[in-house]
């Protein structure tokens, strides 16, 4: 896959979407083979660091102790104290909502345990708990802006269950460039992770909101053909020569 077989597919899927009363999400959608989900080493657990933010706000929330409120405070977009931990023990209504609302979840080292114990059984099975991988576990003196702005490049990748991935890569007002340079570093980031690296991905789509998945390289650029054009004439030209 490469940037012109990418640039392709993004020109067929606006194309063929028709204009809507609201800006319209572009996403990526990777199919895989031949790995076994059901062995934990060939299951995707990924934190994906991209060069472009994918056109929507990451909301970030953090649980700490009195250390890294002020800092929390004013940096991310939730705070809460590890004294405000009871009310979601006692209500799942509530931290199912907040799991709901935040992207991702930092947390002070020094009271993970707590953190794992009040919202682990809801933030857990949805892929949301701090983790290391991504930087989300701090030290009580942590400078959270640096980590903060990452987070917003940051994109989480979990293969577990169902051969597939998808995720929004921007939307169809932005940058050509930079959607086409979020694709590549996704895609390179997941086949370097394959038990067989590209060999393990199926196929490759994109899809607006509205529209048709439209396969990546499955129209032939002009330099493809231009290419193919060549290998052809240099064919009959040998033949030629034979005859």
């Amino acid at each position: 896959m490469d940037k012109d077989q990418i640039k392709e597919a993004l020109s067929i899927a606006k194309e063929n979407s028709k204009k809507r009363n609201f800006k319209q999400s572009i996403d990526l959608i990777i199919n895989f083979k031949g790995i076994n989900l059901k062995k934990t080493e060939e299951q995707l657990e990924l934190f994906i660091p991209l060069h472009f933010e994918r056109g929507k706000k990451v909301k970030v929330c953090a649980f700490v102790d009195q250390e890294l409120a002020n800092a929390s405070k004013e940096v991310c977009d939730n705070t809460i104290l590890v004294n405000e931990f009871d009310k979601y023990g006692q209500d799942k209504k509530l931290t199912k909502k907040l799991a709901k609302e935040y992207d991702f979840f930092i947390a002070q080292a020094t009271i993970m345990p707590k953190v794992a114990t009040v919202f682990g059984r809801i933030l857990g099975p949805r892929g949301k708990m701090p983790n290391p991988k991504a930087g989300c576990v701090v030290p009580p003196n942590a400078n959270l802006k640096p980590l903060y702005a990452k987070l917003q490049k940051t994109l989480h990748i979990s293969v577990k269950k169902d051969p597939l991935f998808q995720c929004r890569i921007g939307f169809e007002d932005s940058n050509e460039e930079e959607l086409i340079d979020n694709i590549l570093s996704i895609y390179n980031n997941i086949a370097s992770n394959l038990p067989s690296e590209n060999q393990n991905i199926k196929n490759v789509y994109l899809k607006l909101t509205m529209g048709k998945a439209v396969k990546i390289g499955s129209q032939k650029t002009d330099d493809q053909l231009a290419k193919e054009g060549k290998k052809l004439l240099k064919k009959k030209e040998k033949r030629k020569k034979k005859k």
